[in-house]
């Protein structure tokens, strides 16, 4: 089992803290609502075609996870997670998300590839990102944007 802490988290990624490691003595020594390496809010889409909108997220955003037939897919962009589950009973759920890439306009010529509609072409914003957004095949809208300056 990996534990996470605080302190493993650098600027160049995650370092895994193992049973035997400070940092895993630590996580183990407290009570967290989460499993370790979680962040407190998780967006979460409900779709009926869950296997569809996964492989539209890795391929547009290179997210890494996987689809799950039996529970929800977790997929990492960055340091976030996104979970995409079936409805099971439940209305489609759709979401507005902000995601920050290295390169505006690969992530969005991917995301039309991968069959998204343009809402914005990519463009340079006021207060300094470089912006697009598109919305997916699932109602889904992604506002992609690479930080340029302030």
């Amino acid at each position: 089992m990996h534990v996470l802490s605080r302190r493993d988290v650098g600027q160049k990624g995650v370092r895994l803290a193992t049973r035997k490691s400070k940092a895993g003595r630590r996580a183990r020594r407290r009570n967290t609502p989460r499993p370790a390496g979680w962040p407190a809010v998780i967006p979460r889409i409900v779709t009926q075609d869950v296997e569809g909108l996964v492989r539209f997220i890795k391929r547009t955003f290179r997210a890494k996870g996987r689809y799950h037939d039996e529970r929800p897919a977790e997929l990492r962009i960055g340091d976030s997670i996104v979970m995409v589950s079936g409805r099971a009973g439940r209305e489609s759920a759709q979401a507005f998300l902000y995601i920050s890439v290295d390169n505006v306009d690969v992530t969005y010529r991917r995301a039309l590839k991968e069959g998204a509609m343009t809402i914005e072409e990519p463009q340079e914003m006021p207060y300094g990102d470089r912006r697009a957004m598109v919305t997916d095949n699932w109602g889904n809208r992604w506002q992609i944007a690479t930080f340029r300056k302030r």
